[in-house]
């Protein structure tokens, strides 16, 4: 970040320090967090309403599973992008961050724990192995199946000031450090694929991986060092943009291929293996394309227009979509298979990822509008008093005047 200094005649005259220029708003940043939310969703409702066998649904969701490895990418990207420049006060830092992810965590990590004792999901489980389930799934992001997410978020957080030391003491080296990352990944990813013989603990800490940095070091790496290089990959994306989204249509066929031929070994579900050693090219050839496209769009947007004001929307919601998105299709199951029965297996699923869509909007919107929001939303309470409305849409900076602060580091900013 560059800080204005006035002429030594001026600033001897001047008794305030000259401020800080406000990094721009990366409205890419926001297109790209809703494509990627948007291909969240579809994971789990085509992996959760489809038999674990089909192939062709694995097929769909093999691609999709991307989604994670993007928002790990996501977020050392907006971590650097932010801190770059600045003199970093780590117990700041963490005070800062920790909360706006761990909070939201707790919250729902207590939510999906009532839930499934409600619905009577774990029958014959006493009062007291209930609790010791509450501290154990909270501890390994274990409470439903997308809260690993915010567990490892929190985990990047607490390396974010190591990565920093690392990138500015290998300035000049940096596509040495993500070689070796990416060899380091390989290597990892080949070793979840193909485990160990373990029993007891060492077996249980091996199952829970996945809730850890490790699998995903690669990609919060590629992240901050693509935004330590911000103006080389800008312009390297507005030279090559269309190689990249030609690639990765290319390697998402050949993943494909693979995962069918794969199917004739094993069960379609084990091929769907979403830490398999070869999709480490295809996901990182997808989140080039999806970054490509949204800086497009950044490039060529209206301020006000429609998809514009949805993709302002959207990013402000969607960390409470994604929270809340898994309990709207667990209240939807009992009916998922007359609607696919009636409308197809297509077509139902089709319906059925709309509504999941709509509810979990809904339920975003109730929550903000409660004193809990921060708790559950990880973003202020909204006020719906008309006066209040208008006063704030007055105040309101337009997107140009929008800074990097407003990237907040949570899996949606």
């Amino acid at each position: 970040m560059s800080i204005g200094i006035a002429p030594p005649a001026i600033a001897a005259q001047s008794e305030t320090p000259a401020p800080r220029r406000k990094r721009p708003h990366l409205h890419q940043i926001d297109l790209f967090r809703i494509l990627t939310f948007a291909c969240v969703i579809g994971a789990h409702v085509v992996g959760n309403s489809i038999d674990s066998g089909n192939t062709a649904a694995n097929g769909v969701v093999m691609p999709l599973h991307f989604t994670r490895d993007a928002f790990f990418a996501l977020t050392g990207f907006v971590l650097i992008y932010q801190y770059r420049g600045k003199t970093l006060d780590t117990r700041a830092f963490w005070r800062k961050r920790f909360p706006l992810v761990g909070i939201p965590y707790l919250a729902w990590s207590v939510i999906y724990w009532g839930y499934s004792v409600g619905a009577g999901l774990h029958p014959g489980e006493s009062v007291r192995s209930a609790l010791w389930r509450l501290v154990f799934e909270t501890a390994t992001g274990g409470a439903w199946y997308q809260l690993y997410f915010l567990l490892v978020t929190m985990q990047a957080y607490l390396l974010f000031p190591l990565i920093m030391r690392l990138l500015r003491a290998t300035e000049g080296n940096h596509r040495w450090v993500l070689a070796a990352s990416a060899t380091l990944q390989l290597g990892v990813l080949w070793l979840l694929v193909h485990p160990p013989a373990l029993t007891g603990r060492p077996l249980g800490i091996w199952n829970h991986l996945y809730a850890t940095a490790i699998p995903y070091q690669f990609y919060i790496l590629l992240g901050a060092i693509a935004a330590w290089h911000i103006d080389a990959v800008t312009r390297t994306v507005r030279r090559l943009g269309p190689v990249f989204v030609a690639a990765a249509i290319v390697g998402l066929a050949l993943a494909e291929l693979y995962f069918l031929w794969q199917t004739r070994q094993m069960p379609a579900w084990q091929a769907n293996n979403v830490f398999m050693p070869h999709l480490l090219f295809c996901y990182v050839l997808i989140i080039f394309a999806v970054y490509t496209v949204s800086s497009w769009w950044a490039a060529h947007r209206q301020q006000h227009d429609l998809f514009s004001r949805a993709v302002r929307y959207g990013s402000d919601r969607s960390f409470g979509i994604f929270l809340s998105h898994p309990i709207a299709l667990q209240l939807l199951a009992p009916v998922i298979p007359a609607l696919q029965t009636h409308l197809g297996l297509l077509w139902g699923t089709v319906v059925l990822y709309l509504t999941v869509v709509a509810m979990a909007i809904g339920i975003t919107e109730v929550a903000r509008r409660i004193p809990g929001s921060l708790w559950l939303t990880g973003r202020p309470m909204l006020h719906t008093d008309p006066r209040a409305l208008a006063g704030r849409l007055r105040r309101t900076q337009t997107p140009e005047s929008a800074s990097a602060e407003e990237l907040t580091c949570t899996p949606t900013r």
